[in-house]
């Protein structure tokens, strides 16, 4: 058998006995164990047995000649891939060897792929170093670990989808499936088979049974984003199942049950949508159990270059070199950015595509809404003297010289002067007539 596996390609270590073997296992990571079942001494269940504690992902094969039921199921308990009963022939083996080593290989895939999307989506992988950022880790890494329902709210564009998607891969359900559905994408009359699924015939285009979101999401989490365009009706509906964790297919009395979190999301103001009875008071408590607002990117701008610099790398391709002139970050920093980080993603698309061949982003390869905000103007220098200041006097100065710079750019108007400094005119008016007496 050594012989035989040498010459298809293996490289084959030989032990006599049980005790060897395990000198060997000592010595050596192996990809394969093969061994005899019934031996003096240390049997081949010990050897696969102490195999396996050793190195987890080594592939045991157990060969004996007391072909039992008995036999192979112990030795399968105990570890070992697969089982051979004597005689057999040596295709037979490696039929075995080869189909055990492949699910060896695709078990290491999946759990590379499980620990890229845990990388990918645990909080450190949203990007934000900014007090508003660093409240809400705190906030995601407690509500994670618990199987509450969560209601997340914020402008579009502010990564509703990433967060959610980030509690569930942090949470003890991250095995199973996160299942998202888009409300508003959805019309109204499929909106309910969407959700709950449906049966052949239940309306016109019902072919065949069909399971819903709910059902799919079974022990997993259930997102429901701009859950506010619901209807009334269907939002009853959605209370029953968020109350009981069960409901009917759409043409269907059989009752499922599920068991399920829901992460809902919306731009809307619900509460005001209560006021108005276009959303039920009731649901919208059972939604509200743990509120999470995401912050506007105008109320986050120092991630702005952070943000900036991971879209660049995501555009530019692993290892690019580049990077925003300072005019450009200057740029983005004073927009006010209305679609929030989905569009600076964009807009960090459109600048790579643009600045193609060159490794600085500049002005120019921005979006002309950006290109047309002002930058920010320069803070002053201050030089603090020795003996200090008179900080109620020195700005009484800057107030004065600004209101007056105002008024001549304005030919003395007073409401376009008051517009100019972003204050009201009476309260120009009062700042005027104090200045006066200083």
């Amino acid at each position: 058998m050594a012989e035989r596996l040498a010459r298809r390609g293996f490289e084959v270590v030989q032990a006599e006995n049980g005790e060897q073997a395990l000198q060997l296992l000592e010595q050596f990571a192996f990809d394969v164990v093969v061994t005899d079942l019934r031996m003096p001494g240390v049997d081949g269940t010990h050897v696969i047995k102490a195999a396996i504690e050793r190195y987890p992902g080594i592939v045991g094969i157990v060969v004996t000649g007391y072909g039992t039921v008995r036999d192979a199921v112990e030795a399968i308990k105990k570890g070992a891939a697969d089982f051979i009963a004597k005689p057999f022939q040596f295709d037979e083996l490696m039929h075995v060897l080869q189909k055990a080593l492949e699910q060896r290989r695709l078990k290491s895939e999946n759990a590379y792929l499980r620990s890229q999307l845990e990388e990918r989506y645990k909080f450190g992988g949203i990007l934000g170093k900014s007090l508003p950022m660093k409240a809400l880790f705190q906030v995601l890494e407690t509500v994670a670990r618990a199987s509450s329902t969560i209601l997340i709210t914020g402008e579009t564009g502010t990564g509703k989808e990433v967060v959610a998607r980030a509690i569930h891969h942090n949470s003890t359900r991250r095995l199973h499936r996160f299942v998202a559905l888009n409300c508003s994408a959805i019309p109204e009359t499929l909106l309910e088979a969407e959700l709950f699924g449906h049966v052949r015939g239940a309306f016109t285009g019902a072919v065949g049974m069909r399971q819903g979101r709910f059902e799919q999401a079974h022990k997993g989490t259930l997102f429901l984003d701009e859950v506010g365009t619901m209807s009334v009706a269907l939002q009853m509906k959605l209370l029953r199942a968020l109350q009981e964790r069960e409901f009917e297919r759409v043409g269907d009395s059989q009752t499922i049950k599920v068991d399920v979190r829901v992460i809902a999301a919306t731009n809307s103001d619900l509460a005001a949508m209560v006021r108005a009875g276009t959303f039920r008071e009731d649901l919208y408590y059972r939604l509200n159990v743990i509120p999470i607002r995401l912050p506007p990117l105008r109320d986050r701008r120092d991630d702005i270059p952070l943000l900036a610099q991971h879209f660049l790398e995501k555009f530019g391709g692993e290892g690019t070199k580049l990077h925003l002139s300072q005019g450009a970050v200057r740029r983005l920093m004073a927009y006010h950015w209305p679609g929030n980080v989905r569009q600076l993603e964009n807009a960090i698309e459109r600048a790579v595509a643009l600045g193609s061949g060159r490794d600085q982003i500049e002005v120019s390869d921005l979006p002309p809404e950006i290109q047309a905000s002002p930058e920010p103007a320069a803070s002053p220098t201050v030089d603090f003297p020795e003996e200090g200041l008179d900080l109620p006097a020195y700005l009484s100065t800057i107030e004065r010289d600004l209101i007056q710079k105002s008024l001549e750019r304005t030919g003395g108007n007073r409401n376009k002067a008051a517009e100019l400094l972003r204050i009201k005119r009476t309260t120009l008016v009062e700042k005027l007539r104090r200045l006066e007496t200083l």
